[in-house]
């Protein structure tokens, strides 16, 4: 597959760039960034551009679009237009409208759109996922789901945190990751009920913190928190409980603890995975090691999704629609004491 970046030259497109050098079926078409300069620096021999015509010229199959959400929907509707495929990061635009946009310039294309929620590819909770799905716990009767840091202190440029451009703020931040795992999970998010504030930082339209209780269209309830005054620094948790256990998964640092049981109240049996091998290289080395793992298995699965394989893990259209319909069902039950109902969009099918 012949897939182009736009965005090479951010902390992000430089992993997305290295992903698809390290994916033997895959091959770095072309990169594009504001500058020529920017482009050119982080090419790794490939055409490079700062022109979307020229960029879009070049004979590709996919794109993969790492800039900011506010001005994404125009590559998106562009490359759409092209003919390629997209793979987009998180959120999808940092509005709801701009998102149905991007997603119905899909359909209409007949092309897929992956979303970069690459937490989903994250030892701790994929283990979740799959503890959930194999019965051990018994049956699902709610999930608890968190993500959260110290705020504003975590960002490098305005554009991160303030809702003219970002969308919002904790929902839209670490919060968006969060809510992909809980529908990840869930299977659909259908009902969200939830508060939101902006007493500490007292950015307009930004919340600082977020909670929620969703629900699934068979009732599943959810309860959710994003924060953005966790003083104790970056973290993000799922619990899972059912008849016969539990079983929890974290990050920074990773961990999982499962607790299971013959019968319900029976004596439990507790497995614990502080995965120490992820800990040591990310104190060696940085979080970025971890990360990029999640991008390549995430861009594996993408070309997957291109060759039209079934049952991945990668996030589709509707999975990073709905997210960003969330974040805005949040403020909007908040404002008006009443829960959100959403439709059932299911996964999306070109």
């Amino acid at each position: 597959m012949r897939i182009g970046v736009i965005g090479a030259a951010g902390k992000i497109g430089q992993m997305r760039v290295a992903t698809i050098l390290a994916e033997p079926r895959a091959e770095l078409a072309a990169v594009m960034d504001m500058s020529m300069e920017k482009a050119r620096a982080h090419a790794h021999g490939a055409p490079a551009f700062d022109r979307l015509e020229a960029f879009l010229a070049v004979p590709m199959d996919a794109v993969v679009i790492s800039t900011p959400a506010h001005v994404r929907e125009p590559l998106c509707l562009a490359a759409f237009a092209a003919g390629l495929h997209v793979l987009s990061e998180k959120p999808l635009h940092h509005t709801v409208e701009g998102s149905r946009r991007i997603v119905a310039a899909a359909k209409a294309a007949g092309r897929h759109l992956g979303a970069g929620f690459n937490m989903r590819y994250y030892p701790a909770f994929s283990y979740v996922r799959d503890v959930m799905q194999s019965g051990q716990i018994g049956e699902i009767d709610h999930i608890r789901i968190y993500g959260g840091h110290e705020g504003l202190p975590k960002f490098a440029f305005d554009w991160e945190y303030k809702s003219e451009i970002s969308g919002g703020g904790a929902l839209w931040d670490v919060g968006i990751h969060m809510t992909d795992m809980a529908r990840h999970l869930m299977g659909e998010i259908t009902e969200v009920y939830g508060v939101a504030s902006e007493n500490v930082w007292k950015v307009r339209g930004s919340e600082d913190n977020a909670m929620a209780i969703f629900k699934s269209p068979e009732g599943l309830p959810a309860i959710y928190q994003a924060s953005w005054i966790d003083w104790n620094g970056y973290k993000s948790a799922v619990e899972v409980y059912g008849s016969r256990g539990m079983v929890r998964g974290a990050y920074a640092p990773m961990e999982n603890v499962l607790i299971t049981m013959e019968k319900t109240g029976g004596a439990p049996r507790r497995t614990v995975n502080r995965h120490r091998g992820i800990q040591i290289a990310e104190k060696l080395r940085s979080w970025k090691v971890t990360a990029l793992k999640s991008f390549q298995a995430e861009m594996g699965e993408f070309i997957d999704l291109m060759e039209g394989r079934q049952g991945l893990r990668i996030a589709d259209g509707h999975a990073a629609l709905r997210a960003v319909e969330v974040a805005a069902a949040v403020p909007e039950s908040s404002r008006t004491g009443l829960p959100v109902r959403l439709d059932n969009i299911g996964a999306m099918r070109l």
